[in-house]
Protein backbone atom coordinates (compact mmCIF):
# COMPACT_ATOMS: atom_id res chain seq x y z
CA UNK A 1 0.00 0.00 0.00
CA UNK A 2 1.25 3.49 -0.87
CA UNK A 3 1.58 6.01 1.96
CA UNK A 4 1.01 9.69 1.21
CA UNK A 5 1.20 12.84 3.29
CA UNK A 6 -1.17 15.75 2.68
CA UNK A 7 0.58 18.96 3.71
CA UNK A 8 -1.57 22.00 4.43
CA UNK A 9 0.36 25.28 4.08
CA UNK A 10 -2.03 27.92 5.39
CA UNK A 11 -0.27 31.17 4.51
CA UNK A 12 -1.18 34.85 4.83
CA UNK A 13 -2.74 35.01 1.38
CA UNK A 14 -3.88 31.48 0.56
CA UNK A 15 -4.26 27.87 1.60
CA UNK A 16 -2.19 25.30 -0.27
CA UNK A 17 -2.86 21.58 -0.07
CA UNK A 18 0.03 19.47 -1.32
CA UNK A 19 0.46 15.75 -1.77
CA UNK A 20 3.88 14.28 -0.85
CA UNK A 21 5.24 10.77 -0.95
CA UNK A 22 7.56 9.38 1.71
CA UNK A 23 10.61 10.26 -0.36
CA UNK A 24 9.75 13.95 0.28
CA UNK A 25 8.65 14.50 -3.32
CA UNK A 26 5.71 16.81 -3.97
CA UNK A 27 3.28 15.19 -6.41
CA UNK A 28 0.39 17.65 -6.59
CA UNK A 29 -0.64 21.09 -5.32
CA UNK A 30 -3.93 22.98 -4.96
CA UNK A 31 -4.10 26.68 -4.08
CA UNK A 32 -7.16 28.53 -2.69
CA UNK A 33 -6.89 32.24 -1.85
CA UNK A 34 -8.81 33.94 0.96
CA UNK A 35 -9.95 37.52 1.48
CA UNK A 36 -7.93 40.20 3.23
CA UNK A 37 -9.88 42.63 5.41
CA UNK A 38 -8.61 46.14 6.22
CA UNK A 39 -11.23 47.74 8.49
CA UNK A 40 -8.94 50.65 9.48
CA UNK A 41 -5.54 51.96 8.47
CA UNK A 42 -2.95 49.52 9.78
CA UNK A 43 -5.50 46.84 10.69
CA UNK A 44 -5.50 43.46 8.93
CA UNK A 45 -8.01 40.64 9.47
CA UNK A 46 -8.90 37.22 8.08
CA UNK A 47 -12.14 35.28 8.26
CA UNK A 48 -11.10 32.15 10.20
CA UNK A 49 -14.16 30.21 9.04
CA UNK A 50 -13.35 31.01 5.41
CA UNK A 51 -9.83 29.71 5.97
CA UNK A 52 -11.14 26.46 7.47
CA UNK A 53 -13.61 25.99 4.59
CA UNK A 54 -10.77 26.62 2.13
CA UNK A 55 -8.78 23.83 3.79
CA UNK A 56 -11.70 21.46 3.22
CA UNK A 57 -12.08 22.65 -0.36
CA UNK A 58 -8.37 22.31 -1.14
CA UNK A 59 -8.10 18.79 0.30
CA UNK A 60 -11.28 17.68 -1.47
CA UNK A 61 -9.89 18.93 -4.79
CA UNK A 62 -6.51 17.32 -4.08
CA UNK A 63 -8.18 13.97 -3.42
CA UNK A 64 -10.61 14.09 -6.34
CA UNK A 65 -8.48 11.69 -8.36
CA UNK A 66 -6.55 10.27 -5.42
CA UNK A 67 -5.50 6.68 -4.88
CA UNK A 68 -8.42 5.24 -2.91
CA UNK A 69 -6.36 2.24 -1.78
CA UNK A 70 -3.53 4.32 -0.35
CA UNK A 71 -2.95 5.36 3.27
CA UNK A 72 -2.97 9.09 4.11
CA UNK A 73 -2.06 11.39 6.97
CA UNK A 74 -2.19 15.17 7.34
CA UNK A 75 0.56 17.68 8.25
CA UNK A 76 0.13 21.42 8.83
CA UNK A 77 2.34 24.49 8.50
CA UNK A 78 0.87 27.95 8.85
CA UNK A 79 1.18 31.70 8.97
CA UNK A 80 2.45 32.47 12.45
CA UNK A 81 1.23 34.98 15.05
CA UNK A 82 -2.26 35.38 13.51
CA UNK A 83 -4.70 34.73 16.36
CA UNK A 84 -8.27 33.43 16.56
CA UNK A 85 -10.64 33.60 19.56
CA UNK A 86 -13.71 31.36 19.38
CA UNK A 87 -16.67 30.13 21.42
CA UNK A 88 -16.07 26.52 22.37
CA UNK A 89 -19.81 25.80 22.52
CA UNK A 90 -20.91 27.27 19.19
CA UNK A 91 -17.56 26.73 17.43
CA UNK A 92 -17.81 30.26 16.01
CA UNK A 93 -15.07 32.90 16.19
CA UNK A 94 -16.15 35.92 18.26
CA UNK A 95 -14.29 38.17 15.82
CA UNK A 96 -12.19 37.94 12.67
CA UNK A 97 -8.67 36.57 13.10
CA UNK A 98 -6.19 39.35 13.93
CA UNK A 99 -3.35 38.93 11.42
CA UNK A 100 0.34 39.18 12.24
CA UNK A 101 0.58 42.30 10.05
CA UNK A 102 -2.09 44.10 12.11
CA UNK A 103 -1.01 47.11 14.18
CA UNK A 104 -4.09 47.43 16.42
CA UNK A 105 -2.13 46.13 19.39
CA UNK A 106 0.45 48.93 19.16
CA UNK A 107 -0.99 50.98 22.06
CA UNK A 108 -1.15 47.87 24.26
CA UNK A 109 2.47 47.04 23.46
CA UNK A 110 3.72 50.60 23.82
CA UNK A 111 2.05 50.85 27.21
CA UNK A 112 3.75 47.69 28.46
CA UNK A 113 7.13 48.81 27.14
CA UNK A 114 6.70 52.18 28.85
CA UNK A 115 6.06 50.35 32.12
CA UNK A 116 9.36 48.53 31.74
CA UNK A 117 8.11 45.02 30.97
CA UNK A 118 10.34 44.55 27.91
CA UNK A 119 13.21 42.70 29.64
CA UNK A 120 10.84 40.31 31.44
CA UNK A 121 8.96 39.47 28.25
CA UNK A 122 12.20 38.99 26.34
CA UNK A 123 13.73 36.77 29.04
CA UNK A 124 10.70 34.47 29.24
CA UNK A 125 9.39 34.43 25.65
CA UNK A 126 12.51 35.34 23.66
CA UNK A 127 10.48 38.04 21.89
CA UNK A 128 10.27 41.80 21.72
CA UNK A 129 7.03 43.37 22.90
CA UNK A 130 5.41 44.04 19.55
CA UNK A 131 1.94 43.85 17.94
CA UNK A 132 3.48 41.48 15.38
CA UNK A 133 3.10 38.70 17.96
CA UNK A 134 -0.24 37.17 18.90
CA UNK A 135 -0.78 38.24 22.53
CA UNK A 136 -1.82 41.86 21.94
CA UNK A 137 -4.30 40.83 19.23
CA UNK A 138 -5.96 38.35 21.60
CA UNK A 139 -6.09 40.94 24.39
CA UNK A 140 -7.62 43.48 22.00
CA UNK A 141 -10.41 41.03 21.11
CA UNK A 142 -11.20 40.33 24.77
CA UNK A 143 -11.18 44.03 25.62
CA UNK A 144 -13.19 45.28 22.63
CA UNK A 145 -15.69 42.62 21.52
CA UNK A 146 -18.97 42.85 23.45
CA UNK A 147 -19.22 40.11 26.05
CA UNK A 148 -15.88 38.50 25.12
CA UNK A 149 -14.10 39.27 28.37
CA UNK A 150 -16.99 37.88 30.47
CA UNK A 151 -17.20 34.71 28.35
CA UNK A 152 -13.46 34.21 28.61
CA UNK A 153 -13.52 34.55 32.39
CA UNK A 154 -16.30 31.94 32.52
CA UNK A 155 -14.17 29.53 30.50
CA UNK A 156 -16.39 29.67 27.41
CA UNK A 157 -13.78 30.96 24.95
CA UNK A 158 -10.69 29.40 23.41
CA UNK A 159 -7.81 31.04 21.60
CA UNK A 160 -5.06 29.84 19.34
CA UNK A 161 -2.94 30.57 16.33
CA UNK A 162 -4.15 29.30 12.96
CA UNK A 163 -2.96 25.69 13.32
CA UNK A 164 -4.74 25.43 16.68
CA UNK A 165 -8.01 26.70 15.18
CA UNK A 166 -7.73 24.33 12.21
CA UNK A 167 -7.00 21.28 14.35
CA UNK A 168 -9.91 22.09 16.66
CA UNK A 169 -12.24 22.35 13.66
CA UNK A 170 -10.81 19.30 11.88
CA UNK A 171 -11.25 17.16 15.01
CA UNK A 172 -14.81 18.44 15.63
CA UNK A 173 -13.71 20.22 18.78
CA UNK A 174 -12.03 17.20 20.35
CA UNK A 175 -8.47 18.57 20.30
CA UNK A 176 -7.39 22.06 21.42
CA UNK A 177 -3.65 21.88 20.86
CA UNK A 178 -0.70 23.84 19.51
CA UNK A 179 2.90 23.00 18.71
CA UNK A 180 5.91 24.55 20.41
CA UNK A 181 6.99 26.66 17.41
CA UNK A 182 3.69 28.47 16.91
CA UNK A 183 3.28 28.88 20.66
CA UNK A 184 6.75 30.44 20.87
CA UNK A 185 5.49 33.29 18.64
CA UNK A 186 2.63 34.39 20.90
CA UNK A 187 4.55 36.25 23.69
CA UNK A 188 2.70 33.96 26.11
CA UNK A 189 4.93 30.87 26.16
CA UNK A 190 8.00 30.47 28.32
CA UNK A 191 10.51 29.01 25.87
CA UNK A 192 12.61 27.61 28.73
CA UNK A 193 9.86 25.70 30.56
CA UNK A 194 7.93 24.91 27.33
CA UNK A 195 4.69 25.96 29.05
CA UNK A 196 2.29 28.87 28.99
CA UNK A 197 3.69 31.40 31.44
CA UNK A 198 1.44 32.72 34.23
CA UNK A 199 3.24 36.07 34.41
CA UNK A 200 2.83 36.63 30.66
CA UNK A 201 -0.81 35.55 30.70
CA UNK A 202 -1.49 38.01 33.54
CA UNK A 203 0.38 40.77 31.73
CA UNK A 204 -1.90 40.41 28.70
CA UNK A 205 -4.98 39.59 30.86
CA UNK A 206 -5.64 36.29 29.08
CA UNK A 207 -7.26 33.48 31.14
CA UNK A 208 -5.26 30.25 31.17
CA UNK A 209 -8.49 28.33 30.40
CA UNK A 210 -8.34 29.72 26.84
CA UNK A 211 -4.95 28.23 26.04
CA UNK A 212 -4.30 25.06 24.01
CA UNK A 213 -2.27 22.07 25.13
CA UNK A 214 1.35 22.32 23.94
CA UNK A 215 3.04 19.50 22.01
CA UNK A 216 6.32 18.89 20.15
CA UNK A 217 6.20 19.29 16.37
CA UNK A 218 6.44 15.56 15.68
CA UNK A 219 3.35 14.67 17.74
CA UNK A 220 0.08 13.18 16.60
CA UNK A 221 -2.28 16.12 17.14
CA UNK A 222 -5.56 14.30 16.51
CA UNK A 223 -7.61 12.51 13.86
CA UNK A 224 -9.86 13.89 11.15
CA UNK A 225 -12.00 12.93 8.18
CA UNK A 226 -11.37 16.44 6.79
CA UNK A 227 -15.08 17.23 6.76
CA UNK A 228 -16.00 13.85 5.30
CA UNK A 229 -13.40 13.74 2.52
CA UNK A 230 -12.15 10.48 4.06
CA UNK A 231 -14.52 7.71 5.13
CA UNK A 232 -12.24 6.81 8.04
CA UNK A 233 -10.26 9.27 10.22
CA UNK A 234 -6.65 9.95 9.28
CA UNK A 235 -3.93 11.19 11.63
CA UNK A 236 -2.99 14.87 11.94
CA UNK A 237 0.74 14.45 12.53
CA UNK A 238 3.49 17.02 12.13
CA UNK A 239 2.72 20.69 12.80
CA UNK A 240 4.91 23.80 12.87
CA UNK A 241 4.95 27.48 11.86
CA UNK A 242 5.98 28.34 8.32
CA UNK A 243 9.45 29.79 8.95
CA UNK A 244 10.24 26.86 11.23
CA UNK A 245 8.93 24.59 8.48
CA UNK A 246 11.42 26.14 6.08
CA UNK A 247 14.26 25.57 8.57
CA UNK A 248 13.22 21.94 8.87
CA UNK A 249 12.45 21.55 5.16
CA UNK A 250 16.00 22.73 4.45
CA UNK A 251 17.15 19.98 6.85
CA UNK A 252 18.91 22.42 9.21
CA UNK A 253 18.93 19.88 12.02
CA UNK A 254 22.35 20.80 13.45
CA UNK A 255 23.58 23.77 15.44
CA UNK A 256 25.24 26.18 13.04
CA UNK A 257 23.05 25.44 10.03
CA UNK A 258 20.87 28.30 8.85
CA UNK A 259 18.37 29.10 6.15
CA UNK A 260 17.79 32.29 4.21
CA UNK A 261 14.66 32.80 2.16
CA UNK A 262 15.17 35.46 -0.50
CA UNK A 263 11.86 37.03 -1.46
CA UNK A 264 10.57 40.59 -1.44
CA UNK A 265 12.51 40.81 1.81
CA UNK A 266 14.53 38.04 3.39
CA UNK A 267 13.87 35.82 6.39
CA UNK A 268 16.96 34.42 8.07
CA UNK A 269 16.89 31.73 10.77
CA UNK A 270 19.89 29.98 12.32
CA UNK A 271 19.78 26.84 14.46
CA UNK A 272 21.61 27.74 17.70
CA UNK A 273 21.31 24.31 19.31
CA UNK A 274 19.50 22.86 22.29
CA UNK A 275 20.08 25.79 24.64
CA UNK A 276 18.17 29.06 24.36
CA UNK A 277 20.30 32.21 24.19
CA UNK A 278 19.35 35.87 24.42
CA UNK A 279 19.07 37.26 20.90
CA UNK A 280 21.11 40.23 19.65
CA UNK A 281 19.34 43.60 19.79
CA UNK A 282 16.45 43.71 17.36
CA UNK A 283 16.36 39.94 16.81
CA UNK A 284 14.33 37.26 18.55
CA UNK A 285 14.83 33.78 19.94
CA UNK A 286 12.22 31.17 19.07
CA UNK A 287 11.90 27.44 19.24
CA UNK A 288 13.27 26.31 15.88
CA UNK A 289 11.64 22.88 16.05
CA UNK A 290 11.00 20.10 18.56
CA UNK A 291 11.22 16.44 17.57
CA UNK A 292 12.65 13.08 18.61
CA UNK A 293 12.62 14.23 22.22
CA UNK A 294 14.82 17.25 21.53
CA UNK A 295 14.12 20.98 21.34
CA UNK A 296 16.28 23.17 19.07
CA UNK A 297 16.26 26.95 19.39
CA UNK A 298 16.82 29.51 16.65
CA UNK A 299 17.62 33.17 16.19
CA UNK A 300 15.47 34.89 13.60
CA UNK A 301 15.52 38.23 11.85
CA UNK A 302 13.96 39.83 8.80
CA UNK A 303 15.35 42.16 6.14
CA UNK A 304 12.96 44.60 4.47
CA UNK A 305 14.34 44.96 0.94
CA UNK A 306 16.20 42.28 -1.00
CA UNK A 307 14.20 41.04 -4.00
CA UNK A 308 12.17 44.26 -3.68
CA UNK A 309 15.30 46.20 -4.64
CA UNK A 310 15.53 44.36 -7.96
CA UNK A 311 11.83 44.90 -8.57
CA UNK A 312 12.30 48.64 -7.94
CA UNK A 313 15.09 48.75 -10.52
CA UNK A 314 12.72 47.08 -12.99
CA UNK A 315 9.42 48.85 -12.31
CA UNK A 316 10.39 52.31 -11.06
CA UNK A 317 13.72 53.08 -12.74
CA UNK A 318 13.17 50.75 -15.72
CA UNK A 319 16.89 49.97 -15.76
CA UNK A 320 16.25 46.26 -16.37
CA UNK A 321 13.51 44.23 -18.04
CA UNK A 322 13.53 41.57 -15.31
CA UNK A 323 15.53 40.78 -12.16
CA UNK A 324 17.35 38.08 -14.15
CA UNK A 325 19.03 40.82 -16.22
CA UNK A 326 21.07 42.13 -13.28
CA UNK A 327 23.56 39.26 -13.23
CA UNK A 328 24.95 39.94 -16.70
CA UNK A 329 25.39 43.64 -15.88
CA UNK A 330 26.98 42.90 -12.48
CA UNK A 331 29.57 40.55 -13.95
CA UNK A 332 30.53 42.94 -16.76
CA UNK A 333 32.67 44.94 -14.30
CA UNK A 334 35.41 43.66 -11.98
CA UNK A 335 33.99 45.23 -8.84
CA UNK A 336 31.50 47.83 -7.62
CA UNK A 337 33.79 50.75 -8.36
CA UNK A 338 33.42 51.98 -4.78
CA UNK A 339 29.63 52.26 -5.11
CA UNK A 340 27.37 51.08 -2.27
CA UNK A 341 23.59 50.86 -2.50
CA UNK A 342 21.76 50.97 0.85
CA UNK A 343 18.18 49.85 0.04
CA UNK A 344 16.44 51.41 3.05
CA UNK A 345 13.18 52.00 1.17
CA UNK A 346 11.23 51.13 4.32
CA UNK A 347 14.03 51.88 6.76
CA UNK A 348 16.69 49.36 7.71
CA UNK A 349 15.56 46.07 9.22
CA UNK A 350 17.59 43.63 11.32
CA UNK A 351 20.17 44.02 12.70
CA UNK A 352 20.20 47.80 12.28
CA UNK A 353 16.52 48.53 13.02
CA UNK A 354 16.35 52.17 12.00
CA UNK A 355 12.98 53.27 10.62
CA UNK A 356 14.11 56.80 9.76
CA UNK A 357 16.86 55.94 7.26
CA UNK A 358 16.05 56.41 3.57
CA UNK A 359 17.52 54.50 0.64
CA UNK A 360 20.74 55.94 -0.75
CA UNK A 361 23.57 55.23 -3.17
CA UNK A 362 27.03 56.17 -1.89
CA UNK A 363 30.42 56.53 -3.54
CA UNK A 364 29.48 57.47 -7.12
CA UNK A 365 31.97 59.37 -9.28
CA UNK A 366 32.13 60.37 -12.95
CA UNK A 367 33.64 56.91 -13.53
CA UNK A 368 30.51 55.17 -12.20
CA UNK A 369 28.63 53.22 -14.86
CA UNK A 370 25.19 51.63 -14.99
CA UNK A 371 26.90 48.28 -14.39
CA UNK A 372 28.50 49.55 -11.16
CA UNK A 373 25.12 50.85 -9.99
CA UNK A 374 23.36 47.54 -10.69
CA UNK A 375 26.17 45.51 -9.18
CA UNK A 376 25.98 47.60 -6.01
CA UNK A 377 22.23 46.95 -5.80
CA UNK A 378 22.80 43.20 -6.12
CA UNK A 379 25.65 43.20 -3.60
CA UNK A 380 23.43 44.99 -1.07
CA UNK A 381 21.34 41.82 -0.74
CA UNK A 382 24.36 39.76 0.30
CA UNK A 383 25.68 42.45 2.66
CA UNK A 384 22.38 42.62 4.54
CA UNK A 385 22.13 38.84 4.95
CA UNK A 386 25.77 38.77 6.06
CA UNK A 387 25.17 41.43 8.73
CA UNK A 388 22.19 39.54 10.09
CA UNK A 389 23.83 36.11 10.14
CA UNK A 390 27.02 37.46 11.76
CA UNK A 391 24.96 39.18 14.47
CA UNK A 392 23.27 35.86 15.20
CA UNK A 393 26.29 33.57 15.22
CA UNK A 394 28.64 35.86 17.16
CA UNK A 395 25.99 36.39 19.86
CA UNK A 396 25.29 32.66 20.17
CA UNK A 397 28.98 31.79 20.10
CA UNK A 398 28.53 29.32 17.25
CA UNK A 399 30.27 28.82 13.94
CA UNK A 400 28.01 28.91 10.90
CA UNK A 401 28.53 25.68 8.96
CA UNK A 402 26.43 26.41 5.89
CA UNK A 403 23.59 28.64 4.76
CA UNK A 404 20.76 26.91 2.90
CA UNK A 405 18.84 29.15 0.57
CA UNK A 406 15.57 29.33 -1.32
CA UNK A 407 13.60 31.94 -3.24
CA UNK A 408 13.76 33.54 -6.67
CA UNK A 409 17.01 35.57 -6.28
CA UNK A 410 18.92 32.37 -5.45
CA UNK A 411 18.94 31.58 -9.17
CA UNK A 412 21.46 34.42 -9.55
CA UNK A 413 24.78 32.60 -9.30
CA UNK A 414 26.82 35.79 -8.95
CA UNK A 415 24.71 36.81 -5.94
CA UNK A 416 25.07 33.38 -4.34
CA UNK A 417 28.86 33.38 -4.92
CA UNK A 418 29.10 36.85 -3.42
CA UNK A 419 26.99 35.65 -0.47
CA UNK A 420 29.33 32.71 0.13
CA UNK A 421 32.33 35.05 -0.05
CA UNK A 422 30.74 37.43 2.49
CA UNK A 423 29.82 34.69 4.95
CA UNK A 424 32.95 32.55 4.34
CA UNK A 425 30.77 29.42 4.39
CA UNK A 426 29.14 27.36 1.64
CA UNK A 427 25.82 28.47 0.17
CA UNK A 428 23.67 25.44 -0.55
CA UNK A 429 20.64 25.67 -2.83
CA UNK A 430 18.20 22.78 -3.01
CA UNK A 431 15.48 22.18 -5.56
CA UNK A 432 12.76 22.22 -2.88
CA UNK A 433 9.79 24.27 -4.09
CA UNK A 434 7.82 24.36 -0.88
CA UNK A 435 10.28 24.37 2.01
CA UNK A 436 7.68 25.10 4.73
CA UNK A 437 5.36 22.31 3.62
CA UNK A 438 8.29 19.92 3.34
CA UNK A 439 9.19 20.73 6.94
CA UNK A 440 5.70 19.69 8.05
CA UNK A 441 6.09 16.49 6.01
CA UNK A 442 9.39 15.77 7.78
CA UNK A 443 7.71 16.16 11.17
CA UNK A 444 4.86 13.95 10.00
CA UNK A 445 7.28 11.20 8.98
CA UNK A 446 9.21 11.43 12.25
CA UNK A 447 5.97 11.17 14.22
CA UNK A 448 4.94 8.00 12.36
CA UNK A 449 8.36 6.35 12.50
CA UNK A 450 9.03 6.63 8.75
CA UNK A 451 12.45 8.03 9.70
CA UNK A 452 14.15 7.19 12.98
CA UNK A 453 16.72 9.99 13.07
CA UNK A 454 17.51 13.43 11.68
CA UNK A 455 20.46 11.95 9.77
CA UNK A 456 18.17 9.51 8.02
CA UNK A 457 15.77 12.15 6.75
CA UNK A 458 18.59 14.59 5.90
CA UNK A 459 19.85 12.12 3.30
CA UNK A 460 16.70 12.80 1.27
CA UNK A 461 17.68 16.42 0.68
CA UNK A 462 18.49 17.07 -2.96
CA UNK A 463 21.12 19.77 -3.52
CA UNK A 464 20.78 21.84 -6.68
CA UNK A 465 24.27 23.25 -6.28
CA UNK A 466 26.69 24.20 -3.53
CA UNK A 467 28.97 27.22 -3.76
CA UNK A 468 32.14 27.49 -1.68
CA UNK A 469 33.72 30.78 -0.63
CA UNK A 470 36.59 31.88 -2.88
CA UNK A 471 40.08 32.68 -1.67
CA UNK A 472 39.40 36.42 -1.52
CA UNK A 473 38.89 37.19 2.18
CA UNK A 474 41.04 40.34 2.26
CA UNK A 475 39.27 41.82 -0.77
CA UNK A 476 35.87 40.86 0.61
CA UNK A 477 36.62 42.34 4.04
CA UNK A 478 37.34 45.67 2.33
CA UNK A 479 34.02 45.46 0.49
CA UNK A 480 32.13 44.72 3.70
CA UNK A 481 33.86 47.61 5.49
CA UNK A 482 32.86 49.89 2.63
CA UNK A 483 29.25 48.77 3.07
CA UNK A 484 29.38 49.38 6.83
CA UNK A 485 30.82 52.86 6.25
CA UNK A 486 27.96 53.64 3.88
CA UNK A 487 25.35 52.46 6.39
CA UNK A 488 26.99 54.37 9.26
CA UNK A 489 26.87 57.58 7.26
CA UNK A 490 23.10 57.21 7.01
CA UNK A 491 22.34 56.28 10.60
CA UNK A 492 24.39 58.99 12.33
Amino acid sequence: MNNYIIAIDQSTSATKAMLFNEQCRMLQRINVEHHQYYPKAGWVEHDAEEIYNNVLMAVEELMRDGDKEASYSLAITNQRETVVVWDKTTGKPVYHAVVWQCMRGADICNGLKAQGYGPMVMEKSGLLIDPYFAASGAKWILDNVDGAREKAERGDLLMGTIESWLIWKLTDGKRHVSDYTNASRTMLMNIHTLQWDDDLLRLFTIPRSMMPELLPCDSVFGETTVGGVFSQPIAIAGVLGDSHGALTGQMCFEEGLGKATYGTGSSVMVNIGEKAAAAPDGLVTSIGFAALGKVFYAFEGNIHSTGATLKWLQEQLRMIDSPADVEAEATSVEDNGGVYFVPAFAGLGAPWWNDTVKAAVMGMTFATTRAHFLRAALESIAYQVNDLVKAMTVKAGIDLKEIRVDGGPTKNRFLMQFQADCLRVPVNRSDVEEASALGAVVMNGLSRGVWKSFDEVAQLRQTKWRIEAQDNKEWMDKNIEGWHNAVRQLIK
